[in-house]
């Protein structure tokens, strides 16, 4: 018997869609104003160490299941990506999501560890937000490797969480210290239910959630 997950498009109204969308672009704009000197302090602290590029661009995967390029502050050596599969193949003992901690990782650069810590390296997404391949609030969007494996191994159970925009934060950014013993399903099982749930005010919750995470160092993405 064919026990594949069926999938039941969410659909949310137009009215939402349209004020998140709005307040996507209000405040990306905002924000690359305001912290426009702290891009240009991080483009001069990753010249000084590491030179060119500057910028790092990942293809993810967006709502819709369309891949887009998705943009950050390099903080990894320019070989990151020649190591990154023989390190997954000695570390990832098999997981879908693989990640070292920044402090072990020896592709991180000294500039690298700074900005990650700080979450300075994510603010690039800032530029996707306002082009619209991703919003604020939102499940964070897989690498096209990930999200690769997850369909195999998964078999599209969690395919909901792209049936809304991709984003900067969502509920498993916001579970702070407990964030490390969430594993893959139940994080992807945690955007479904966003992607479920999601409305203006748990957009604004979550938003306020991750800005004092940021204050206090908590928050990651």
């Amino acid at each position: 018997m064919d026990t594949k997950v069926v999938h039941k498009p969410l659909r949310k109204n137009a009215f939402y869609r349209g004020v998140k969308r709005f307040f996507d672009v209000f405040l990306a704009l905002l924000a690359l104003i305001v912290l426009s000197p702290v891009f240009l302090g991080t483009i001069i602290a990753i010249a000084l160490e590491d030179g060119r590029p500057f910028f790092y661009n990942q293809k993810r995967v967006g709502k819709g299941k369309r891949e887009f390029r998705m943009y950050k502050f390099r903080s990894m050596r320019k070989d990151a990506d020649k190591i990154h599969e023989q390190m997954k193949r000695e570390y990832g003992q098999g997981d879908v999501s693989f990640k070292l901690e920044d402090s072990v990782d020896p592709r991180i650069t000294r500039v690298g560890r700074f900005i990650r810590k700080a979450n300075i390296d994510e603010l690039p997404q800032l530029l996707n937000i306002i082009k619209g391949d991703m919003s604020i609030v939102g499940p964070r969007p897989l690498p096209t490797y990930e999200f690769c494996e997850e369909q195999e191994k998964f078999e599209g159970a969690y395919d909901q969480r792209y049936d809304v925009p991709q984003g900067l934060t969502c509920y498993w950014q916001v579970t702070f210290s407990e964030r490390g013993k969430i594993d893959f399903s139940e994080r992807m099982q945690m955007d479904v239910d966003y992607a479920k749930e999601s409305n203006l005010w748990i957009d604004i919750k979550l938003i306020i959630k991750t800005a004092v995470g940021c204050v206090f160092g908590k928050a990651g993405f």
